[in-house]
């Protein structure tokens, strides 16, 4: 696959989108979602861009702390909000009230600068309540930002870390993707809904001619030692729908992945090789799904 466009002479490399999706919470999503963007970066040398469409705002949060966040807000920071601002003014929510500003074109949208190396488009926690009008095309409104960004040559790859919702959000960000990425524990509850997002996905292709492709499913907050782990391995690798999709590595279950996430604590930063060598083996599968490398 050519991943390359010629620019005025320049070869510029084609970012490649890729949302993590998953109808339930609580399964590691946005956990894969900032660590496989730091594995990407440091281990790789990939200029990453991470998306936080999730009005949780749950990967904002890790990656930047309260204080900072008020700050970058006061300041004139964007997020996610002015991607799909196409009024006249929105309201931006901060601690002691809101700020009103005027809908900003996206080539003034500038990323926030994490301490990992990669940039962030941050979420907030009002962006559920953000008017979605019917008719508007503002579910287009994200590819259509990406696409600016593509013309820059910035960056290689594109994350969206998704809500756990069918909702406008999880739709802009399918649009805007050339891939899907499943994070899922592996317990019976989380495996039955896997279907189900399935089919959610194929009827956002039908009605918003989306064409974004899987890469993959990811078991996660795996326990490796256990019946109900091995069984769901033994499923995904005799199922034809996922036998082809499922990682070699796991998320084993680790305290210290909880504890460290909000604190701004990264695998990278911890001492664990197993954690170490999944989340290498992950990232490298993850290249080779999405840049067949």
């Amino acid at each position: 696959m050519n991943n390359y466009y010629c620019k005025d002479i320049d070869w510029v490399i084609i970012m490649k989108v890729v949302s993590f999706v998953n109808m339930k919470g609580g399964v590691g999503k946005t956990t894969l979602a900032v660590n496989i963007a730091d594995f990407l970066t440091s281990r790789h040398a990939k200029k990453v861009l991470l998306i936080d469409v999730d009005p949780q705002f749950n990967a904002t949060q890790c990656l930047i702390n309260g204080d900072d966040y008020v700050e970058y807000i006061k300041n004139g920071g964007t997020t996610i909000k002015d991607v799909f601002n196409y009024k006249k003014s929105a309201s931006v929510s901060v601690v002691g009230g809101t700020i009103e500003r005027e809908p900003v074109p996206y080539s003034n949208i500038v990323p926030y600068k994490t301490s990992r190396g990669f940039d962030l488009i941050p979420s907030q926690l009002d962006l559920f309540r953000f008017e979605m009008a019917p008719g508007q095309g503002t579910e287009n409104r994200l590819k259509n930002y990406l696409n600016h960004i593509k013309g820059t040559g910035e960056y290689d790859i594109c994350i969206i870390d998704c809500p756990p919702t069918p909702s406008v959000w999880m739709t802009s960000a399918l649009i805007a993707s050339d891939f899907y990425l499943i994070p899922s524990k592996p317990d019976p509850i989380s495996m039955t809904g896997l279907d189900l997002l399935e089919g959610i996905i194929k009827e956002r292709k039908e009605n918003y001619g989306c064409a974004c492709r899987c890469a993959g499913l990811v078991l996660t907050i795996a326990e490796t030692n256990t019946v109900v782990y091995r069984e769901a391995v033994d499923y995904f690798s005799r199922s034809a729908n996922w036998k082809d999709y499922l990682y070699k590595s796991p998320v084993p279950k680790r305290v210290d992945i909880a504890r460290g996430q909000l604190d701004g604590i990264f695998i990278l930063d911890l001492d664990k090789t197993e954690l170490n060598l999944s989340f290498s083996s992950i990232t490298q599968e993850f290249l080779r799904r999405v840049e067949g490398e």
